[in-house]
């Protein structure tokens, strides 16, 4: 995908809230794009936040938000999903102490907020009184954790889905678009709840399958693991405390998304307790024909 040139920064200064694999992309992208004048990371280990700095990731590091938001433009939050909304309202609650003020939330002030998690509804749902937030997920990423394993072409060519609230402004809406797009991303708008019910199947379910598939195999077929298996179980190497918050954050849809696939389970395992050739073969084609759809909607 071609870089988008332009004149000038679209925003002066970006604050990364979570400077891991994720923030550190982003903030890899950013300078590369040029889309940001200054990027300010934000991580609770003040030793990694610096490593990230020394590595060239940021232009300014620290543990404390309240310290920088009232220099920030847009602040984007890639901490774990549990932990998003509490995070945004610490930062209102610096943006509040600069301004000398309490609980302000000043829609006008041209500072935007929005985050990275894979979950929105419990975010977009607790920050719905803040009118500067606007939740986002961009649909990338590695199960590889840590600032070190930054790409910055991790976005492009990727689905960013804006989820916003019956409260949201639209200039807001359409200024976080024109960020992602600039980070090469595609846009779609979608309310919280629709997109927690299309990711637990698309993504969410897949790490369950996945981790429960790895348990499967004793020592001694360790072995014999070939190439379909590892690429299979891939997600599962994510960072098991991450992922627990995610499914947690959105249960109920996993737990639905578990009971389609033992329906499926069952179909094989019904037509192959009664030695069904037509059934078992009319199923794989079922998985391989939507399969092959899939690679050919990714390539359009």
């Amino acid at each position: 995908m071609n870089e988008l040139p332009f004149s000038s920064p679209l925003e002066e200064t970006v604050v990364i809230v979570g400077v891991g694999m994720i923030g550190g992309s982003l903030a890899a992208a950013l300078k590369r794009r040029k889309i940001a004048r200054r990027v300010i990371g934000v991580g609770r280990d003040q030793a990694r936040v610096e490593a990230a700095l020394a590595a060239g990731l940021i232009d300014e590091a620290t543990t404390i938000t309240k310290s920088v938001i009232d220099r920030a433009n847009l602040v984007v939050f890639c901490t774990p999903v549990e932990r998003v909304a509490s995070d945004v309202r610490d930062a209102v609650a610096g943006l509040a102490m600069h301004d000398g003020k309490s609980n302000a939330y000043p829609s006008d002030s041209g500072l935007l907020f929005t985050d990275v998690g894979s979950v929105k509804g419990p975010i977009c749902s607790d920050l719905m009184d803040i009118p500067m937030f606007v939740g986002s997920h961009p649909i990338a990423g590695s199960h590889r954790q840590g600032f070190e394993a930054a790409d910055s072409r991790l976005f492009e060519g990727r689905l960013c889905v804006l989820t916003p609230t019956p409260s949201t402004l639209e200039p807001s809406i359409s200024r976080l678009e024109r960020f992602w797009r600039a980070l090469g991303m595609r846009t779609i708008r979608m309310s919280p709840v629709s997109h927690d019910a299309a990711l637990a199947v698309t993504s969410h379910l897949p790490h369950v399958v996945a981790a429960a598939l790895a348990t499967t195999v004793c020592d001694d077929q360790r072995r014999l693991t070939g190439t379909g298996f590892r690429d299979t179980t891939r997600v599962a190497a994510g960072d098991p405390d991450l992922w627990a918050g995610i499914l947690m954050n959105n249960a109920e849809q996993v737990v639905n998304g578990i009971d389609e696939v033992q329906k499926r389970l069952s179909a094989y395992r019904n037509a192959l307790s009664s030695h069904n050739l037509n059934e078992i073969r009319q199923l794989l084609k079922d998985g391989q024909q939507f399969r092959m759809s899939l690679d050919e909607t990714i390539h359009e």
